[in-house]
């Protein structure tokens, strides 16, 4: 590939640009920030690419544009590229949801352009350039959304860049990506912000200073609780009638949950427990974590 850009360069942005350098992926990377404080820090990193003012002089040079923004800044990025000649560029975003961006490119991206939806499963409580990884993309899933009329050569050359990457991919349909990620990925962070608010409304309730006594559970929570507020956001509200149907199961379970333990129901919930304590043994037969306890730490 000749030119890549990239738009918007946190987390996933820098850690894509550092491992197409790395990779020799492309002769050039734009790179295109808004942000006057992660350019700074861009330029302290020494990241490689090339920090264009203007979208149009990254984005009419390259042959691939990856936006890596908030979903919520899709329909005017799109609208600003609709202005510069792309018939022969690929497009793809890096975003976690797929049902309303896919509406989003649809309504308003021109008839004559290429887009294809990618997500990478990959990222981390922090954000920021200088938490950027050249390794992020090693070993894990990409997700690359292919419609009936996806033109073949478009999944292919996106399919043979994520595998540069380091990715395994897996081709599927917004529909389903959806709804996988709304159990996989958005109920347990949707889940880890609200234990976490009822551990500081416990707190100021009972005006016990309890946070510094924080057991693992409560720990790793919060370590998933300290994500990115806007792309969560974003994620929710995209998402919504997804999760809202997660909600329901998990309130479900919840109160299967309580009924058992004010009942001493002892059998009930034994099976429970040993029953999803298989998940975590089938998640690290996947490859999917690490066999270490305690998530590695000491």
């Amino acid at each position: 590939m000749k030119n890549i850009l990239i738009i918007g360069c946190g987390l996933l942005g820098s850690s894509l640009l550092r491992r197409i350098h790395k990779k020799k992926i492309a002769k050039k990377i734009f790179i295109y920030e808004k942000s006057k404080s992660k350019i700074a820090k861009i330029k302290k990193l020494k990241l490689p690419g090339t920090i264009v003012k203007k979208l149009k002089d990254g984005a009419i040079n390259s042959n691939l544009i990856i936006l890596c923004t908030p979903m919520s800044e899709y329909k005017k990025i799109i609208l600003r590229l609709n202005k510069i000649n792309l018939e022969n560029t690929l497009i793809t975003d890096i975003g976690s949801t797929k049902i309303d961006t896919s509406k989003i490119i649809k309504k308003f991206l021109r008839k004559d352009f290429n887009w294809v939806q990618s997500h990478p499963i990959a990222g981390s409580e922090v954000s920021g350039p200088e938490h950027g990884r050249e390794d992020m993309f090693v070993d894990r899933w990409c997700i690359i959304i292919k419609y009936k009329n996806t033109k073949k050569n478009n999944l292919n050359t996106l399919s043979r860049f994520w595998k540069k990457m380091g990715s395994k991919v897996v081709f599927m349909t917004s529909e389903k990506h959806d709804k996988i990620f709304s159990i996989t990925s958005h109920l347990p962070h949707l889940i880890a912000y609200n234990l976490v608010k009822s551990a500081q409304d416990f707190e100021n309730k009972q005006r016990f200073s309890l946070i510094k006594y924080s057991a693992g559970g409560l720990r790793d929570f919060s370590r998933i609780a300290a994500s990115n507020e806007i792309m969560w956001r974003d994620i929710f509200f995209n998402n919504k009638n997804n999760i809202s149907k997660a909600i329901d199961l998990f309130i479900k379970n919840l109160n299967a949950f309580k009924k058992d333990i004010n009942s001493n129901n002892n059998k009930s919930i034994l099976k429970k427990l040993i029953q999803t304590k298989k998940v975590r043994s089938k998640i690290i037969k996947l490859k999917q974590d690490v066999n270490k306890p305690d998530f590695g730490r000491i």
